[in-house]
């Protein structure tokens, strides 16, 4: 739940994905083992801490589709509004900013690929997680960041309170 007159954005880079077929393309390969079983460990943890998306903005790729539909297998309490857009596939800081500030939830997830994800996720706090992965922000890494904000145009880089910084366990 988001505190009243305020905006909560779940921004994740998508599980570790395949290369195990050459023939694909990129937008097309899927998660591998390892994804699949970080994108499940990252469903589990947002439901333990109550960070429960109303708006999901996903990138139209496979491996983006799959983490969500893992992360989704953990007992959500409500469904979120989904779309998959190709725009977000690769996407640029800048695109980022611009689509989050169209977005119509509380609680917003963006999911979504590096470098665009990682540039964009160092922008927004006043203050980084002082993890020393959070600027590589690695496959899985899920920040979570309050803004002081009632509509999503209001907001500013710079200007989120992190709130939590996921990393998936490196086991298996």
């Amino acid at each position: 739940m988001t505190p009243a007159g305020r905006r909560r954005l779940i921004l994740t880079r998508h599980a570790k994905s395949s290369w195990d077929d050459p023939r694909l393309d990129d937008h097309d390969r899927p998660l591998n083992k390892r994804g699949r079983r970080a994108a499940m460990e990252l469903g589990e943890w947002l439901v333990s801490r109550g960070y429960e998306p109303d708006q999901v903005l996903c990138s139209s790729a496979v491996r983006t589709r799959e983490t969500w539909a893992r992360i989704v297998a953990a007992p959500i309490e409500m469904m979120p509004d989904v779309s998959y857009r190709r725009a977000l596939y690769h996407a640029s800081p800048e695109d980022l900013l611009a689509t989050l500030r169209k977005a119509r939830g509380e609680c917003v997830m963006i999911l979504g690929h590096n470098p665009g994800i990682a540039e964009f996720a160092a922008m927004l706090p006043a203050r980084a997680p002082s993890k020393p992965d959070f600027r590589k922000y690695p496959t899985t890494a899920t920040l979570v960041i309050d803004f002081d904000i009632d509509d999503w145009a209001k907001l500013h880089p710079g200007s989120g309170s992190v709130l939590d910084f996921f990393l998936p366990s490196r086991s298996g």
